[in-house]
């Protein structure tokens, strides 16, 4: 569903710096306006089902959605998050690969496949951008797999918190130094699924981190990390490294 009541100039966007526009200029980010619309999704709601006709690519610009793979026997696994600046679609490919879901209220700035595709052979600044994005994904896409296959349960649950806190780190610029919060976006419930854990086992996790002083919480998603050094050691990933996505 068309959602025209927001509409973000480019120059003003939240993920500008990190977006596949992020190395565009002035007259390119023109021409980017020219072919873009937002889209909004409520939470649980399909954004694109695997198999369907992708009339669009585009970013996160808000919200966080997950990319899920259905197996023959009907059950479900899902293999990605999708956190805000990240890009769904893959130009030159006219079906989607995963089905993508809502797990928050979602809005996507979207752009025409076809006129993207063809700025993306006029515009290296975005065939650049783009290249770096996919190969962030292949990265993170391998942490996942040693996520899933190799570490411990609480190493799960640090994992993900500090992708989400990191990744917001980022978007706002601020430094690693420091206490960081953030609002999980994920429910337990979601978390389990995600992981392949019992909601108890994510409960008792949480609680655990929050009781040796790794993380503290507000309620059930307001997460602050007085170290991330330290976080990142719970996690199994070295503080130069690990889970950034």
């Amino acid at each position: 569903m068309h959602d025209h009541s927001v509409h973000v100039q480019c120059g003003e966007c939240p993920i500008r710096h990190r977006a596949v526009c992020a190395r565009c200029e002035t007259d390119e980010l023109s021409r980017l306006e020219q072919i873009k619309y937002y889209r909004s999704f409520q939470a649980g709601q399909t954004v694109i089902w695997s198999g369907d006709r992708m009339e669009f690519v585009g970013s996160v610009v808000s919200g966080i959605a997950t990319l899920t793979q259905t197996m023959e026997d009907g059950r479900r696994q899902m293999v990605g998050l999708l956190l805000p600046s990240d890009f769904v679609g893959r130009p030159g490919r006219s079906t989607a690969a995963f089905d993508v879901t809502a797990t928050t209220d979602l809005v996507m700035c979207c752009f025409r496949k076809k006129p993207f595709e063809e700025m993306m052979v006029a515009t290296p600044h975005i065939a650049q951008r783009l290249l770096e994005m996919t190969l962030d994904e292949l990265d993170a896409a391998r942490e996942w797999m040693l996520l899933l296959g190799r570490k411990t349960a609480r190493e799960k649950i640090a994992s993900l918190i500090s992708i989400i806190a990191r990744r917001d780190a980022a978007l706002h610029v601020r430094k690693k130094a420091g206490v960081l919060s953030v609002d999980l976006p994920l429910t337990r419930e979601e978390m389990a699924d995600y992981l392949g854990l019992t909601l108890e086992t994510v409960s008792r996790q949480i609680s655990a981190l929050k009781k040796d002083g790794v993380i503290s919480l507000e309620g059930n998603r307001h997460v602050s990390i007085p170290n991330l050094d330290r976080l990142l050691e719970e996690a199994g990933d070295d503080s130069d490294g690990g889970m950034l996505v």
